[in-house]
């Protein structure tokens, strides 16, 4: 293994873990904007700042995830040729996680128009699907099952 894919495979790990970060916690937040009394407008600012941050410093850790996959996928070519099955599953999970990433700038546009039609319970439903993902993912690239 050459030093620079051993950087490249670092550095897709570190913005892989910051962008789940946000994933995981951009929507517990909006469990507590989802909660917040009709009467109390300076705590829904606040969480809709908290939110607003959260989001936009998430939009360049999912780039460089994406990008320093791509580079481990075909710079490197991992998870290309026989037994690569796994791959093709982690692509999958991949692409429901950047499904996932839309769906929460678009609930957050929702709060921001006081448009939200959520509840705090389907937040929290809501909030475990990243963890799956993540459990799936880490399984899928760890054991390579296929």
């Amino acid at each position: 293994m050459s030093s620079g894919y051993l950087w490249v495979k670092a550095l897709h790990i570190v913005f892989i873990t910051s962008w789940f970060a946000g994933l995981f916690y951009l929507p517990r937040i909006f469990v507590n904007l989802a909660m917040v009394e009709p009467g109390s407008p300076a705590e829904h600012a606040r969480l809709l700042l908290m939110a607003r941050k959260l989001w936009r410093f998430m939009q360049p850790l999912m780039m460089l995830a994406l990008a320093f996959g791509l580079w481990l996928w075909l710079g490197y070519g991992v998870g290309l040729g026989p037994g690569s099955g796994w791959m093709h599953a982690k692509l999958l999970i991949v692409v429901l996680l950047l499904v996932y990433h839309h769906l929460c700038g678009r609930r957050l546009k929702a709060f921001e128009q006081g448009a939200n039609s959520r509840s705090h319970v389907w937040y929290r439903w809501f909030n475990e699907l990243p963890v799956i993902a993540l459990l799936l993912v880490v399984v899928l690239v760890v054991v390579k099952p296929f």
